[in-house]
């Protein structure tokens, strides 16, 4: 939709088009400019002189952060470059009430991305609370399915469901943590050589192993922030107490605790005291 708004603005002006940007999964109010690609680029190719408008679909797309955003804007109008949206013409810097309306625009959308961002936690806390699946990724283990829940619109919503076959590899994830002390590099390595992928069909990664293990939805808990669901027995996987027992593993393997690490990162070494001695 922005892309086609913008598109049909650049028609109207007469301009041409040189080049787009676009990005995916950024929030432009959690992520700073100097993380951004795009905008990195942006600079860069303002730079090299390759546009003279930098249009957007509305002035927030470059960001929402009210100490940030502003200059950001400022610094491409101060290169040569004139910054316009679909929505609210062009961003002028003649003089300094140009300036402050500036920050007042960035200053008031940061300030809907916090409310919009508490709306949602609330939300997600009250739906926690209820039991109830919010959506997200599916961990590996479950799949989302309708179980004919439908949502405040009529329209159907999916619950999660234990996919059993993936279910044993979790199983197997924390019995070899727990009885065989693998550590998720090696976990990590040993389902890949099985051929298994995660859902999104990559390999396993140390963090991914990480994320499963330390994942209370195994054991019949949706957890939001601080806030815990009762106990759903359709979604247990993992006994509590192996998932506990595997939490003080993890806890004593952390760089924090590594002066007073005692168990073991690995039980099949060569030698007497592998994966204890350094």
């Amino acid at each position: 939709m922005q892309k086609i708004a913008c598109q049909d603005f650049v028609k109207q002006q007469g301009w041409v088009i040189t080049k787009e940007f676009y990005e995916k999964g950024v929030s432009g109010f959690k992520v700073s400019a100097n993380d951004r690609d795009a905008i990195q680029d942006l600079k860069e190719a303002a730079l090299n002189k390759e546009f003279d408008v930098l249009l957007v679909y509305m002035f927030d797309r470059l960001g929402r952060r009210d100490d940030e955003t502003p200059f950001v804007v400022e610094w491409f109008a101060k290169n040569g470059i004139e910054v316009w949206s679909t929505q609210e013409g062009q961003q002028q810097f003649e003089n300094h009430t140009d300036k402050l309306l500036n920050y007042i625009r960035y200053w008031q959308a940061n300030g809907e991305s916090v409310k919009t961002s508490m709306r949602l936690k609330t939300r997600m806390a009250q739906l926690t609370a209820d039991g109830i699946y919010h959506g997200g990724a599916t961990p590996l283990g479950y799949r989302a399915v309708n179980l004919g829940r439908v949502n405040k619109k009529g329209q159907q919503v999916k619950d999660l469901q234990i996919d059993p076959k993936e279910a044993e590899y979790v199983k197997m994830i924390f019995d070899k943590t727990l009885n065989e002390g693998y550590g998720s590099y090696r976990m990590a390595e040993y389902l890949n050589k099985l051929g298994v992928r995660t859902h999104g069909g990559s390999e396993f990664q140390c963090n991914t192993i990480n994320r499963i293990l330390k994942n209370r939805i195994y054991c019949g808990y949706y957890v939001a922030g601080e806030t815990t669901s009762p106990k759903l027995e359709h979604l247990v996987i993992i006994d509590e107490n192996v998932f506990d027992s595997v939490q003080h593993i993890l806890k004593q393997r952390s760089k924090k605790n590594e002066e007073k690490q005692h168990i073991a990162r690995t039980t099949k070494g060569k030698t007497l005291l592998s994966g204890n001695i350094y």
